[in-house]
């Protein structure tokens, strides 16, 4: 019971403290994610206070805060529209991962660690963040913008390949042969194909089984069922975001709309307990000596998504101001570098500072991500855009010879 009653404290303190970071936060028009961030590394390994009671309970609420967030904004499209896009941002995907990927790579030959650990960084550099990307997106009204599909179509190819990348890189770390590694990749593309299939065929009669009128059962019904394909696709070593996120297209109507509504608060305790999870896990005393290497690939690897985003976006037509809100929104890393750097390490076969450096890349790029996807929407940028339409306008046509 002593136990029992030290959870119940150090999860009421931290939930409110968390509180008034959000409203602190949105006082002063800052996104909160920094700032839960922050209180993540105060009271987590190495830090001023250890929440030693609560640690896995809050491990627990924040995969299932990851999985509201992607199932969020599959309520946002249809299947149609999520087939649309996916053929549409096909080749920003081809796009994406050679310039995030390759930078990660040489980055870790160039610090001498090996052709195993540049695939791993590679892998690092390259996905961003759903999780993430989903909170700004919601925190700064951008769902219903014209780039935001084009966003969440390369976050979605960037799921999906890692459903791919996650039991091909666990099969090299582990020095397996070509066949079982072939097996598990073959398993992996089999399920992704499968719940494709179900959320695209038979969407509506998984809308039609939950009643928009009774909003428990409709809650019980849709976190249910989301937590039960995140859970089947994680178990099949395929990514838990992208089977959240397919149940959410599944859902339309009604059903959908209700939904939404229902889960919003759900999501946004969650989301902040993934966050603080993120910062928990890490210990400060890991960062100083990577942290100059770290800052170095962020600078680099931010710049190559902005250019991933911007050429995506002008694809299909977005306006300018658009293409930035775009590539900006891509920056952060999360859930999926922490999760590929677990593995290395767990593994022991490649360099133990890449654990470090990847931390604290991720930290750089969750911290100033949420910060420079605000750009576009300042004064002074919108000025300076303004400014680069002008020169284009006055530029002199060429005269005929």
């Amino acid at each position: 019971m002593p136990e029992d009653t030290s959870i119940l404290i150090e999860l009421g303190a931290l939930l409110f403290g968390l509180g008034l970071l959000g409203r602190l936060s949105r006082r002063i028009g800052f996104s909160p994610i920094p700032l839960y961030l922050l209180a993540g590394l105060a009271f987590g390994h190495g830090g001023l206070l250890p929440l030693a009671a609560s640690e896995e309970f809050i491990a627990v609420g924040s995969e299932i805060g990851v999985i509201l967030l992607l199932v969020m904004l599959g309520l946002e499209y249809s299947a149609g529209e999520l087939v649309g896009n996916l053929r549409a941002a096909a080749p920003a995907g081809l796009i994406d991962a050679v310039l995030n990927a390759l930078p990660g790579a040489a980055f870790a030959l160039l610090l001498g660690w090996g052709w195993l650990a540049a695939v791993v960084l590679a892998g690092i550099t390259w996905v961003s963040s759903s999780g993430v990307i989903a909170k700004v997106l919601g925190d700064l009204g951008r769902v219903g913008n014209r780039e935001t599909p084009v966003v969440l179509s390369i976050l979605v190819i960037e799921d999906l390949a890692m459903a791919l990348y996650l039991p091909l890189l666990t099969a090299l770390l582990a020095g397996v042969g070509l066949v079982r590694g072939g097996i598990a990749l073959g398993v992996a593309m089999l399920t992704v194909g499968l719940v494709l299939v179900v959320a695209l065929r038979f969407g509506n009669l998984i809308s039609s089984a939950l009643s928009a009128g009774d909003p428990e059962a409709l809650l019980l019904g849709v976190l249910g069922s989301t937590l039960l394909v995140a859970g089947i696709a994680a178990k099949l070593q395929v990514s838990a975001a992208v089977g959240a996120f397919l149940v959410g297209i599944a859902l339309s109507g009604p059903v959908a709309h209700h939904a939404t509504e229902l889960l919003s608060p759900l999501r946004d305790l969650f989301a902040a307990v993934f966050f603080v999870f993120f910062g928990l896990v890490t210990d400060p005393r890991d960062m100083p000596p990577v942290l100059l290497p770290a800052l170095v690939l962020a600078v680099v690897t931010v710049g190559t998504k902005l250019l991933t985003g911007y050429l995506a976006a002008r694809r299909v037509g977005v306006g300018e101001p658009g293409r930035w809100r775009a590539g900006l929104a891509l920056a952060p890393r999360g859930e999926f570098a922490i999760v590929i750097a677990g593995l290395a390490v767990s593994a022991g076969t490649v360099e133990p500072k890449l654990a470090a450096l990847a931390t604290a890349y991720v930290l750089i790029t969750v911290v100033t991500g949420p910060m420079l996807a605000r750009l576009p929407d300042t004064v002074w940028f919108k000025q300076w855009l303004r400014g680069r339409a002008d020169n284009r306008v006055r530029q002199p046509l060429p005269t005929p010879d």
